[in-house]
C-alpha cells in the first residue's frame, strides 16, 4: 500500500503538464508503482514533477556544495506544492583540464550537460527545472537546457570560492597561474610557488575573479533566469541555501502562471545580458555562450551583435583580472543588482523585460539603492571608461570576427610580426624558454571548435606571458579561446578558424598582425592577391580525434561566430517539449 498522503498544498490540473504521460491514467500504473517503489505518496505523484539538475561532482570546488544545495531546491519545491527529482549531470572543471588536452574536453562538455538535461526531462516527463550550476561551462550548458525544454525553470549558481590570501594580498587560482610564468624565470621559487598554491583556493565555489563562471552568473540575473540576488553570497555562506530554497518555490510558481523561459529570454534580455558582460569587463566567453542560449530560442544573436552591445556599454565595474576586487568584494557592496540598477537608471538595460520573479526588471530593481560608499562599482555615468570591458574586432584575419577583453588594459592598439604555432603545447613550450621576442604577435591555431577539436582556453600559455613580465609587450591570437582570468592582448575565436581554411591558417613567421580594439579591427598586412595564392595551397590538417565524443563534436559543431552550437536550434523545431 502507498503511504499515507499530507493534506496537499494545492490542487493540480495536470492534463496539459509532461507528467501526466507518466502519472495519470490506468495505463500509467506500471509507472507509478516505480514511484512507489522510492517512497513517494499519491499526492505527490499527482502533483507536477520538477527536475532538481545539478552538475555535483569531485572534480572541483567549483561544484562540491551543489549536491548540499539541492536538497534546499528540494525543501523549497516540497513546501510550494510540487514534488522534486533530483539528478545530475557532468561538468569538465577547466581549472584542471588546463593547459594540456583535457581542455579540448571542456566546449564539448557545454553541449552533453544541456543534451542530457533535455534527455533527463524528456525521458521522465519532468514539468519544470531547477538547474545549479558551478564550473564555467556548466552555467550556459543549463540555461540552453532551459531554453531548449522551455518548461519552467529557474537558474541557480552554486556561489564563488572566497579569496585566498598569500603575503598581504588577495589572490585567485589566476595568481597560481601567473606564478608558473615566474617560476620559470627565476622571479619565484620553489616553496613560494608552493605556499600560493596552497592559499589560494580556500573553499568550496567557483573561480573568485570575474571570470567565466561569475560572469555567467551575473548573465543569469541580467537575463531574467535567475531570482534576483541569487547569484551574489559566496558558495561557502548558509544564504545560499535559502537562495535555493526560494528558487524551488519560484519554480512552483512559474509553473501555476505558466511562465516560461522562452516568455523571458528575449532578444532584449539578451541586451541585457550582453550589457552586464561589458559592465563588468567579464569573460570574452560570453560571447559564445551568450549566441548559443539564442540560438536554442530561435534568435539570431550572434557576436557580431554581441559586440555591439559591448561597443556602446560602459566598463563600471572593477573586478579581477583587469581590475582589483573579487566577487566577495560585489557580493558584499549590494552584488549585481547595484551593477544593474545603475546602467537601468542611465539607461543602458531594458527594465521592461519579464523575469523568473514573474516581475520585471525594472520592478525587482525598483528599492535598490546604488551605494556611493564604496568603489567596486562605479556609477554608470562615471564609467572606468567609457565603452565595454570586452570588445569584438573583424578584419581580413577574422572576417567572421574575434573577441578581446580590453578590462584594466592601457593601450588599445598592437602591431608586430607573427610567431606561429599550430598549437598550444608548442607555444607554451616556446614561452617557458622565452622563444619569442618583445613585440612579437604569438598565433595559435588550429584550436578551433573543429581544428582542435574543442576549441580549447590558453590560460596557461597566457598566465606564463604576465608572470614572466612580458603580458603588456606581446600579443597573442587564436582561434580558441581564452580564459575568463586571462588578461593582456590576447584575442580568441577568431574566424572563420584554421581547420576549414581561415585566413589565421595561412599566417606564417613575420607577417605584420595589426590589432586595433579602439576601433575594432584585426587585419594582416597581406594582400587580397597573397591571401588568395596561399588559399590555393593550403591542405586540411586531420586531428588526431578520430573517434568518440571529440570526434562527435568536431562533426556537428558550428563556426564561433554563431555560438560553436552542434544542432539546429529552436528555429527549425516542429515542437517543443513543453508541450508534448
Amino acid at each position: 500500500m502507498p503511504l499515507d498522503d499530507p493534506k496537499p498544498t494545492r490542487s493540480w490540473d495536470k492534463s496539459k503538464l509532461p507528467s501526466r504521460h507518466v502519472t495519470v491514467g490506468p495505463e500509467r500504473a506500471p509507472h507509478r508503482s516505480y514511484y512507489y517503489a522510492m517512497g513517494l505518496t499519491e499526492a505527490e505523484i499527482a502533483q507536477p514533477f520538477v527536475g532538481v539538475a545539478t552538475c555535483w561532482n569531485e572534480a572541483a570546488p567549483c561544484n562540491i556544495s551543489l549536491n548540499r544545495q539541492a536538497q534546499s531546491v528540494k525543501r523549497g519545491v516540497k513546501a510550494a506544492g510540487a514534488t522534486p527529482r533530483e539528478f545530475t549531470t557532468i561538468t569538465v572543471t577547466d581549472g584542471i583540464a588546463m593547459g594540456h588536452a583535457g581542455m579540448k574536453s571542456s566546449l564539448c562538455s557545454r553541449e552533453v550537460i544541456a543534451d542530457s538535461v533535455e534527455l533527463t526531462m524528456r525521458g521522465h516527463c519532468y514539468d519544470a527545472l531547477v538547474g545549479l550550476a558551478g564550473c564555467d561551462k556548466s552555467l550556459p550548458g543549463m540555461m540552453m537546457a532551459m531554453v531548449r525544454l522551455n518548461v519552467p525553470s529557474v537558474f541557480m549558481y552554486g556561489g564563488s570560492i572566497l579569496p585566498g590570501r598569500f603575503r598581504g594580498k588577495d589572490v585567485t587560482v589566476v595568481d597560481v597561474f601567473e606564478a608558473v610564468g615566474k617560476h620559470a624565470v627565476g622571479a619565484m621559487d620553489d616553496a613560494e610557488l608552493h605556499e600560493l598554491e596552497c592559499v589560494a583556493c580556500p573553499s568550496a565555489g567557483s573561480c573568485g575573479g570575474q571570470f567565466t563562471a561569475n560572469t555567467m552568473a551575473c548573465v543569469s540575473e541580467a537575463m531574467g533566469l535567475a531570482l534576483p540576488g541569487s547569484a551574489g553570497a559566496p558558495a561557502p555562506y548558509e544564504t545560499r541555501d535559502q537562495w535555493a530554497e526560494a528558487s524551488g518555490r519560484a519554480v512552483v510558481d512559474l509553473i501555476a502562471k505558466n511562465l516560461r523561459p522562452r516568455d523571458i529570454v528575449t532578444r532584449k534580455a539578451l541586451e541585457n545580458a550582453a550589457t552586464i558582460v561589458a559592465a563588468t569587463g567579464g569573460s570574452t566567453n560570453a560571447a559564445l555562450h551568450l549566441p548559443a542560449i539564442a540560438h536554442e530560442c530561435g534568435i539570431e544573436f550572434d557576436l557580431h551583435e554581441v559586440a555591439r552591445i559591448f561597443k556602446r556599454t560602459p566598463y563600471i565595474a572593477d573586478l579581477k583580472p583587469g581590475g582589483r576586487y573579487v566577487a566577495k568584494d560585489l557580493f558584499e557592496v549590494g552584488g549585481v543588482e547595484i551593477v544593474m540598477k545603475t546602467l537601468l537608471d542611465a539607461g543602458y538595460l531594458h527594465g521592461d523585460c519579464i523575469t523568473v520573479t514573474g516581475k520585471t526588471i525594472a520592478e525587482n530593481l525598483a528599492n535598490v539603492k546604488f551605494p556611493t560608499d564604496q568603489d567596486v562599482v562605479r556609477p554608470a555615468t562615471s564609467p572606468i571608461t567609457p565603452t565595454g570591458g570586452v570588445v569584438g574586432l573583424v578584419g581580413n584575419l577574422a572576417t567572421q570576427g574575434a573577441i578581446v577583453k580590453v578590462a584594466g588594459m592601457k593601450n588599445l592598439k598592437f602591431s608586430g610580426p607573427a610567431r606561429v604555432f599550430d598549437c598550444e603545447e608548442d607555444a607554451f613550450a616556446a614561452v617557458e624558454k622565452r622563444e619569442y621576442q618583445e613585440g612579437d604577435v604569438l598565433v595559435i591555431r588550429y584550436e578551433g571548435p573543429r581544428g582542435g577539436p574543442g576549441m580549447r582556453e590558453m590560460l596557461s600559455t597566457t598566465a606564463a606571458l604576465y608572470g614572466q613580465g612580458m603580458g603588456d609587450k606581446v600579443a597573442l591570437i587564436t582561434d580558441g579561446r581564452f580564459s575568463g582570468g586571462t588578461r593582456g592582448f590576447c584575442i580568441g575565436h577568431v574566424g572563420p578558424e584554421a581547420a576549414v581554411g581561415g585566413a589565421i591558417g595561412l599566417l606564417q613567421n613575420g607577417d605584420i598582425i595589426v590589432i586595433d580594439a579602439e576601433n575594432g579591427t584585426l587585419d594582416v598586412e597581406l594582400s587580397d592577391d597573397e591571401l588568395a595564392k596561399r588559399r590555393a595551397a593550403w591542405k586540411p590538417r586531420k586531428h588526431d580525434f578520430q573517434s568518440g565524443a571529440l570526434w562527435k563534436f568536431a562533426q556537428t559543431v558550428g563556426d564561433a561566430e554563431k555560438g560553436a552550437v552542434t544542432h539546429p536550434g529552436g528555429a527549425a523545431e516542429t515542437h517543443i517539449y513543453a508541450d508534448i
